[in-house]
């Protein structure tokens, strides 16, 4: 959504402006089939989110792909706030590549968004064959025009942690954003700060190690990643690799949104630490635990210890307050981060997860709570699975929270998400004191969709949102 000063590109100039931004009103996001009952092809969703709408908390479209089991996973756009300076750049394509087949679709949300179409489909051996590269996540547009998406490895499966590049007018495969032979040994997310000169990617798996579920033993052997990797921006290299004490499997990284920060977060799922990563005075660059969830004791699960299993994290555009999910335990949380070296939690509210009531696993040991939470219903509706990804709206005092994860680990960690289908929640934020609070008359089921229960995943803004859009 262009501002009105008639001359500016897509998004806005500055976080602290976006947070002005319109209230969204529709969101898109994937749906999944892959590991479903459902022989069906993943497919995008609009849900309206305006409650003055008539059609308010239901999905008003569904546009199928040509194609089985992709697992569309994340999305970003052909542009967003980082060309903000080019008035010839519109933010109407939305690029969703899969996470298993590797082919990446381009949906046109220009032309009518409430009924997006398909624009162009990118196939997997285009891929394989300019970059060697496959099992893509993460899309970020460049200020170049271009489109960068991270790989977790490479067409046989083994990790290799690269980034393809795409042009963002034609979305022709150009080839490699790192040079030849430059790739890290895993990958999975990344965020760049072009005025410090730097990207900073993550690492999960190898997709054959992680694609069919998780299994412990392939921790005790090192094959989870425990890693950052620190680019230079300019020369599209590795400079340098940080090992994270307490930092198994780090997923979703952000920089604070100011440009000029040269610090940020890293959520660390298995560990279920959250790390500040940080530039020191001589220009390296150094990582700090500063947030701790422990794991539970636990009796009827596949392990002793439960824990808390971060997955996604998000940062208010304002830099104040940083979110995340813990799936397993099945709580989101808030904490301010005005001090990034000293978060305090502000908001912490159960949305299901393996440790409600009545369920299968009982807790021996608690260092937090002192009984395990209640089961969420909202609507009538008992929430299957635990809080996973999550948007926040730009004025930050909406909270939007998908269920799934990623359909092999659902299947494996919460089987009645597979027969149940996923959920769409909205949490009402303070932003004043800190605080989450459930909106109750907001759920979008999708265990009652036309085709069976989907697995939702992550949520897209039009206009953009707080991980979708990079400063420069």
């Amino acid at each position: 959504m262009a501002t009105k000063c008639g001359k500016c590109g897509p998004g806005y100039p500055t976080p602290l402006e976006a947070m002005k931004g319109p209230r969204e009103e529709i969101v898109y996001l994937p749906c999944i089939y892959r590991n479903t009952a459902t022989e069906a092809p993943d497919y995008l969703a609009t849900v309206d989110v305006d409650p003055k709408s008539p059609q308010y908390s239901q999905v008003i479209h569904r546009l199928p792909m040509p194609n089985m089991k992709d697992e569309l996973h994340h999305s970003g756009w052909n542009t967003c706030s980082s060309c903000f300076g080019d008035s010839t750049k519109s933010r109407t394509k939305l690029v969703l590549p899969s996470l298993i087949s590797s082919r990446i679709y381009v949906v046109d949300v220009g032309s009518e968004p409430r009924c997006p179409k398909l624009h162009k489909v990118i196939e997997p051996k285009d891929i394989h064959a300019k970059c060697d590269l496959a099992y893509l996540h993460t899309s970020h547009c460049l200020a170049s025009g271009e489109v960068m998406i991270s790989s977790l490895g490479d067409p046989k499966g083994n990790g290799k942690g690269g980034f393809v590049l795409l042009d963002g007018e034609t979305f022709e495969v150009k080839g490699t954003w790192e040079r030849p032979g430059g790739a890290a040994r895993m990958g999975y997310d990344f965020w760049y700060q072009p005025r410090h000169n730097v990207m900073i990617s993550t690492e999960w798996a190898a997709p054959n190690v992680l694609r069919d579920g998780f299994n412990p033993a392939d921790v005790e052997a090192g094959l989870y990643g425990s890693h950052l990797h620190v680019w230079d921006w300019q020369r599209h290299e590795i400079v340098q690799t940080l090992h994270l004490k307490d930092g198994l499997i780090p997923l979703e990284i952000r920089f604070l949104h100011n440009p000029d920060a040269a610090q940020g977060f890293v959520g660390c799922a298995l560990s279920s630490t959250v790390q500040r990563f940080f530039k020191n005075e001589g220009g390296t660059w150094s990582v700090e635990k500063v947030i701790q969830v422990p794991p539970k004791k636990v009796k009827g699960w596949m392990l002793p210890e439960m824990p808390g299993l971060i997955t996604d994290i998000l940062l208010s555009l304002d830099d104040r307050f940083l979110y995340f999910s813990n799936w397993l335990h099945g709580d989101l949380r808030q904490y301010d981060v005005s001090d990034p070296q000293r978060p305090h939690l502000t908001g912490q509210l159960f949305l299901g997860g393996s440790i409600v009531k009545g369920g299968p696993v009982q807790v021996l040991e608690d260092q937090e709570l002192k009984c395990q939470p209640e089961p969420l219903v909202v609507k009538g509706k008992r929430v299957a699975g635990g809080p996973q990804m999550i948007q926040l709206s730009l004025d930050g005092k909406r909270l939007y929270v998908t269920t799934s994860l990623f359909s092999a680990w659902d299947k494996q960690f919460y089987p009645d998400l597979i027969r149940e289908g996923s959920v769409m929640l909205q949490i009402d934020v303070d932003t004043v004191k800190g605080g989450l609070k459930l909106n109750p008359n907001f759920l979008v089921d999708f265990g009652k969709e036309p085709l069976g229960p989907a697995l939702a995943h992550e949520l897209r803004y039009p206009g953009g949102d707080c991980s979708s859009d990079i400063w420069i």
